[in-house]
């Protein structure tokens, strides 16, 4: 058969995505490009490798059948790169990382920056996105490790506890609460609380500690970004629980405050996440064994 490593890549992006439009957007390519190289894989092999289903499109059995050759193939080139990468050391190479909102804003860009002047021509690329997007990344094998907080699902996964992630009530310096010692959690059932979209990893953890209290979480806008909870708290829109991370300057310069309510500060902690049962390529190891001696030097 007269078929290239390029239209296996493509059929098996179509196939994952059940779409040419999607698979054109995400390997960013026109979409006639994708049609035409698919075509011409058809008349390579034959037989029709997809098939219209409605408005979508879905594997022929020939077309079942070689995705599981390509698949085979081109995880098989993927190990070869690797091999060939650890034989060059890790002087260059490149790895992708996933983080979540926080992580990704606070937490990753220090690490990162001493591993980049460490090994300067290994190129990094970072994903920041809410927790699910993140492990998403990680189960389609688009990233090579991600820093995260809660992790839903870690079946898989190799974890490793990364560095400390503090959570505290914030408020504006003018709330009634701030400067009040040891203030009983109940009195929250009586604050606004402004939280993170739903698949924040923090925000998971304010409705879990809710619960768990049994006190009323009441809800006074959803914010996509930290960035924005900051904003509204010192605005006087409410209260949050936010990572101590994320407000070191906002304190120093006295636009917020942390309050003194009794169970926080809450303890939980960053993780280190890749695939577990895949072998990693020698800059995605390199920074991996680098994360967990950050860890113990900072930690």
């Amino acid at each position: 058969m007269d078929l290239t490593l390029h239209q296996l890549r493509l059929f098996r992006e179509v196939a994952r995505q059940g779409s040419f439009s999607r698979a054109a957007e995400a390997l960013f390519i026109s979409q006639p490009g994708v049609s035409g190289q698919i075509k011409a894989l058809e008349r390579a092999v034959g037989l029709p490798l997809f098939e219209r289903a409605g408005r979508s499109i879905r594997l022929t059995e020939a077309g079942r059948e070689l995705l599981g050759y390509a698949d085979r193939v081109l995880t098989l080139l993927d190990e070869a790169q690797v091999v060939l990468q650890e034989l060059a050391g890790v002087e260059r190479g490149s790895v992708r990382l996933g983080a979540s909102t926080t992580a990704g804003i606070y937490v990753a860009p220090k690490a990162l920056g001493t591993f980049h002047r460490r090994f300067p021509g290994v190129r990094l690329a970072l994903d920041v996105l809410n927790r699910f997007g993140v492990e998403q990344l990680l189960s389609d094998g688009e990233i090579d490790l991600a820093i995260m907080g809660k992790i839903e699902n870690p079946k898989g996964l190799e974890v490793e506890p990364f560095l400390p992630n503090e959570l505290v009530v914030i408020a504006s310096p003018r709330h009634r609460l701030a400067g009040v010692r040891a203030v009983p959690a109940a009195a929250l059932s009586e604050e606004i609380f402004l939280l993170r979209e739903a698949g924040s990893g923090t925000r998971a953890d304010t409705e879990t500690l809710f619960d768990r209290w049994g006190i009323p979480l009441r809800i006074g806008m959803e914010l996509r970004s930290t960035g924005a909870i900051k904003q509204a708290v010192a605005a006087d829109l409410g209260v949050a629980v936010i990572p101590r991370v994320a407000i070191g300057l906002e304190l120093q310069v006295g636009r917020l405050v942390t309050l003194d309510v009794e169970g926080f500060p809450v303890q939980r902690h960053w993780s280190l996440v890749r695939r577990s049962g895949r072998r990693p390529a020698a800059a995605a190891a390199a920074l991996w064994d680098f994360l967990l001696h950050y860890r113990d030097s900072v930690g």
